[in-house]
């Protein structure tokens, strides 16, 4: 099979399995398992593949086809500029949060204390560490196997993080002039809507906000108050029909100065305040 033959084989097996960018997918396959870019494809299109790559290649399109998320299977995602290890056992980072890294990025200075809660791959406490500086920084998750994703990209960016295994503040010791969060805010009855890819591969946990997605954002603004520095930041990723609800209770809870952020496609994504 040569890699022209196998690009197309992949494209028609992925269109078959319904993957939406089937085409897209086969080749960033074919470049993930060949370990080739571009310009060597178009040089060597008709050449055969080696035995081993065609095998390769076929067992990821086969996965795929199954609807195994793509980056679980090249163990990688792009977010913020940066290269993050995934695997099943975190929440694959998505291009939404990079509006909460970006906003939180607006208000960061040296000397800030830092905690992400839920941290997962660990993409948005090291995002902000690779981007702000002088800052300490610690991220948080219930989960011990996400917690040694984190620690690795936090290893391979070269980034000081405190890694506790807490859930949500159980663990957590001293005061911070930052707490963001993206919680599982998904409501219970909308987890079967889901894509396959989500429904069926990423982990419930990182999903799962009760039965009306709201869970988490009480428990972390109830408790919030409690672990800021006087007139500290609460920023929270949200879901686009959120941001009411959350709104609501900052105010309740007495958080000061609070705003909703959209996204770049309008979505209120961010709903951040003063403690």
């Amino acid at each position: 099979m040569t890699y022209c033959e196998a690009t197309e084989w992949g494209r028609e097996a992925l269109a078959q399995a319904g993957v939406e960018e089937a085409g897209l997918d086969a080749w960033l396959l074919l470049e993930t398992v060949c370990k080739i870019n571009r310009t060597f494809y178009y040089s060597h299109m008709e050449e055969a593949m080696t035995t081993e790559q065609q095998s390769e290649y076929e067992i990821a399109i086969r996965k795929r086809a199954e609807r195994i998320p793509l980056q679980y299977i090249t163990g990688e995602q792009e977010f913020m500029g940066l290269n993050f290890k995934v695997n099943s056992n975190v929440l694959i980072p998505r291009q939404d949060t990079e509006t909460l890294v970006e906003e939180a990025l607006k208000i960061c200075q040296p000397g800030m204390r830092l905690l992400d809660l839920g941290t997962g791959s660990g993409c948005i406490v090291i995002s902000l560490m690779k981007n702000a500086h002088g800052m300490e920084a610690a991220g948080s998750d219930i989960s011990k196997q996400a917690l040694l994703v984190a620690k690795e990209n936090g290893r391979t960016h070269e980034v000081d993080v405190d890694w506790v295994r807490s859930n949500l503040f159980e663990n957590i010791n001293g005061r911070f002039d930052l707490i963001v969060s993206n919680p599982p805010y998904i409501a219970q009855a909308d987890i079967l809507e889901l894509m396959p890819e989500v429904r069926d591969f990423e982990p419930v946990g990182a999903l799962d906000g009760g039965a009306d997605g709201l869970d988490y954002y009480r428990q972390i603004i109830a408790k919030g108050k409690n672990y800021l520095n006087k007139d500290g930041y609460l920023y929270l990723e949200i879901g686009y029909n959120q941001g009411p609800a959350v709104t609501n209770m900052m105010c309740a809870a007495g958080y000061r100065d609070v705003s909703v952020i959209k996204d770049m496609a309008h979505h209120e994504r961010v709903v951040k305040g003063r403690a």
